[in-house]
């Protein structure tokens, strides 16, 4: 495997059949674990698809396996930037950690993705938040 981001919160890493092993640690973990199981299962019932897709979630290790969306994007307009993330809202997810980092290019068909939900806000029916955030 491949590691991708080892900090004190989680490690990632890609397998070398392109899956994405997300284990978390450190502070309110097991939250944290769980909050973006819900989140990404909220996207995919929505039908989101330039998200990453949970394929694996063990409770015990608090770790997710998903799908690979692309490679991590190195400059892109804050507009765009901003267009991406806002495109999130119509799923009912508002991600609260808006930086570059989480912006990821799928080659395949050419299209911006969104990871790393653990502190994103899932909006109720009328936009406001569902439940509190875990945001720092």
């Amino acid at each position: 495997m491949h590691d991708i981001k080892d900090t004190v919160r989680a490690q990632v890493r890609i397998g070398y059949d392109g899956r994405v092993h997300k284990t978390f640690r450190g502070h309110r973990a097991r939250e944290r674990f769980a909050h973006e199981v819900r989140v990404l299962r909220r996207l995919e019932e929505r039908g989101c698809d330039f998200v990453p897709r949970l394929l694996e979630a063990d409770e015990a290790g608090l770790k997710i396996v998903t799908t690979n969306c692309g490679r991590l994007v190195e400059h892109l307009s804050e507009e765009r930037q901003r267009e991406i993330f806002a495109e999130l809202e119509k799923y009912g997810v508002r991600h609260e950690d808006r930086a570059l980092r989480n912006i990821t290019y799928r080659v395949a068909d050419g299209r911006f993705c969104v990871i790393d939900f653990e502190f994103a806000t899932l909006l109720g029916a009328d936009g406001g938040p569902e439940e509190a955030t875990l945001k720092p």
